[in-house]
């Protein structure tokens, strides 16, 4: 039996925002649907991932900035870092850990992004 992680609800103050800011990143508006008058959905993928996010109205109950610890994995942190820098999103330094190297960012609510690289696997 496989269990694939597909999607995370984000929850996001005002959806619009939140949109343009996960597009500007470089996700992929894969869906956006006002299903009725209390539910929109919009889907984003990263780049190359399996796994989406979830933002909208009547999605989750969660307060809009209190997820943390959201990561993504990218073969080159000094490329990837600069390819957040060049599209505009406020981005900390480089971290390096034995575990891999990391930056770090928040969407317009507050909700924390890590971005890793993994150390070489021998």
């Amino acid at each position: 039996m496989d269990y694939k992680l597909e999607l995370i609800s984000v929850p996001v103050s005002d959806v619009d925002r939140a949109k343009a800011f996960y597009e500007q990143v470089g996700f992929n508006a894969d869906h956006d649907h006002q299903v009725n008058e209390q539910m929109r959905f919009v889907q984003l993928t990263p780049p190359g991932s399996a796994c989406s996010i979830s933002i909208g109205t009547g999605i989750t109950d969660s307060e809009p900035g209190s997820v943390k610890g959201l990561q993504v994995v990218v073969a080159d942190i000094d490329a990837a870092r600069a390819d957040l820098v060049e599209r505009g999103i406020e981005v900390g330094e480089i971290q390096r850990f034995p575990w891999g190297d990391f930056v770090f960012f928040n969407d317009p609510d507050g909700n924390g992004w890590a971005v890793q690289a993994m150390p070489n696997r021998e």
